[in-house]
């Protein structure tokens, strides 16, 4: 960006009336799928769907500043025929963890699975989703259940906030299952929807926010900083999932322990009391 000829302008930089700003913006530059091998921690897997236990730190489909390097990538090098499978950049995906999320996932492998496996999330009853999070501080009580519209956060776009007059429903059941030193808290969460970092905001938003969660996290100070620092991440992970085979009709439970920065974490937590 100029301004009215000059050199680049800084950041910050005070227009006036009259002046001349102009932008230059580089070409979009096209996102292709091609696969890539990765290791994939496979829990389940058959003609029409396969789990996965995702790690912290991968992203689940292509995005802005993610073009290669995805969970979406590794499949496509695992799965013949994947591609094109509920849209072309999110082939098979039917519900995501966020980056610094780890945890169980499902992923179709054919249309009629990724259409039944849709249609199953969204009857929010036909699907169990938990979460074991570590926050801080903690709740007072032992559960409780959080219901509200959910939305863009009004002033900061890139957010999400619970905090809205008008907005998607989203509901959140959470239960204390270990309280921790520094104040924190063990909490499992059951997701009855499914929204765009749900848990993150409902929690940060009724004052108990994620350990380490760099967005909707709070500034703590002393050992919990260093704590969160070290993790690096939002305490978050999702624990177990359960539904039923959209072709088989089997039912299908899957469980996983958080990875070892969590109960690095959580260990710490224990012996510091």
């Amino acid at each position: 960006m100029t301004v009215n000829g000059s050199v680049p302008a800084k950041a910050g930089i005070k227009l006036r009336t009259g002046d001349e700003v102009v932008v230059t913006i580089r070409p979009a530059v096209p996102i292709s799928l091609v696969p890539e091998a990765m290791a994939l921690e496979v829990l389940f897997e058959d003609p029409h769907l396969i789990v996965l236990d995702k790690p912290a730190g991968l992203v689940v489909h292509p995005a802005p500043g993610h073009a290669t390097g995805t969970l979406v990538h590794g499949l496509l090098a695992h799965v013949d025929d994947l591609a094109g499978i509920g849209g072309e950049l999110r082939p098979g995906i039917v519900h995501r963890l966020d980056k610094e999320t780890s945890g169980v996932m499902v992923v179709a492998k054919d249309e009629p699975t990724q259409q039944a496996l849709s249609a199953a999330f969204k009857a929010k009853t036909d699907v169990l989703r938990e979460y074991v999070a570590i926050c801080a501080p903690a709740p007072s009580s032992a559960r409780g259940t959080i219901r509200t519209l959910y939305d863009r956060h009004p002033v900061d776009r890139k957010r999400m906030s619970s905090k809205v007059d008008k907005g998607k429903p989203a509901i959140t059941h959470w239960e204390v299952v270990e309280r921790l030193a520094l104040g924190a808290a063990l909490v499992r969460c059951r997701l009855e929807t499914g929204r765009t970092h749900q848990i993150r905001v409902h929690m940060a938003d009724s004052g108990w926010p994620l350990v380490g969660d760099q967005v909707y996290g709070r500034r703590y100070t002393g050992e919990l900083a260093e704590l969160a620092r070290t993790l690096g991440r939002q305490a978050l992970h999702a624990a177990r999932l359960e539904l039923e085979h959209p072709i088989t009709h089997a039912p299908l439970a899957f469980t996983t322990e958080p990875p070892a920065d969590f109960i690095a974490l959580l260990a710490t937590l224990r012996t510091s009391r």
